[in-house]
């Protein structure tokens, strides 16, 4: 179900690597390497808090958008250890990760608390990257549309129409995630195509054909091609694989051309 062409989108989650001259130097090569493709797909970067500012720098006036891996709904006060959006926005950031399985793992947070982060992410002029996936218990129990449907309905809980063309939904099977294992191209488009009909319920056909879905999950250079190729896999949110330069680029360039 592709009626309107979405433009891909690749974002590589940096996690809890990189000091500060590391995320540089990388943002550096991203740069660099991606020039050729970003007027063909959307490249973003979300390395550490503290190092966003300085990876803003290097990539100002280039294609490459800048996001954060978290934020707090609040806008400012007694919340020590958390940042806000608007904090984000003023490190050069235009994406933000929401909901991330590794978050809702370790972290404890719920659908509700990714739904209060999106308003506010996008009260701050934020685009979310807001994730959703089931865990292998989940999908062998036979339960695995029934904990994705829960948890795209609790995320975007009150995020109206006009809205959600400005968020990204980001697919990432927990059991892929750093495992090395993928889902197969059919496996993931067959979810995906299952979000987009929860969009169309929610939303109605021409918004939903208009909202990007991402693919995450041990997405490679070897991999990325077969799963981009899928009617409703409209980029990748990366983990290990944008940790390096060359393989981010390849990712970015699964269309073929110079790097």
């Amino acid at each position: 179900m592709n009626l309107e062409v979405r433009k891909p989108i690749i974002a590589g989650n940096w996690k809890m690597n990189k000091t500060l001259d590391a995320a540089r130097s990388l943002a550096i090569e991203v740069k660099n390497k991606t020039l050729n493709f970003t007027d063909s797909v959307d490249v973003v970067v979300c390395p550490t808090f503290t190092s966003l500012a300085a990876v803003a720098d290097v990539l100002k006036g280039s294609g490459v958008g800048l996001g954060a891996q978290n934020l707090y709904w609040e806008e400012k006060g007694a919340y020590t250890g958390e940042i806000s959006a608007g904090m984000l926005v003023d490190a050069g950031c235009g994406y933000v990760i929401l909901g991330h399985s590794e978050r809702r793992k370790y972290f404890g947070e719920t659908d509700a608390d990714v739904s209060r982060k999106a308003h506010a992410a996008q009260a701050a002029g934020l685009i979310p990257f807001i994730c959703v996936g089931e865990t292998l218990e989940e999908r062998e129990a036979g339960t695995m549309k029934d904990v994705v449907r829960g948890q795209v309905l609790g995320s975007l809980r009150d995020v109206t129409g006009e809205n959600i063309l400005q968020a990204v939904l980001a697919y990432e099977p927990v059991w892929a995630i750093g495992t090395g294992k993928t889902a197969t191209p059919e496996q993931a488009q067959e979810v995906h195509a299952f979000i987009r009909n929860i969009l169309i319920d929610l939303y109605g056909l021409e918004v939903a054909l208009r909202v990007r879905i991402q693919y995450g999950g041990s997405v490679k250079p070897d991999n990325v091609k077969d799963l981009m190729a899928q009617p409703d896999i409209d980029g990748a949110l990366v983990g290990g694989a944008s940790l390096e330069a060359d393989s981010f680029a390849k990712l970015v360039g699964y269309k073929g051309g110079d790097q």
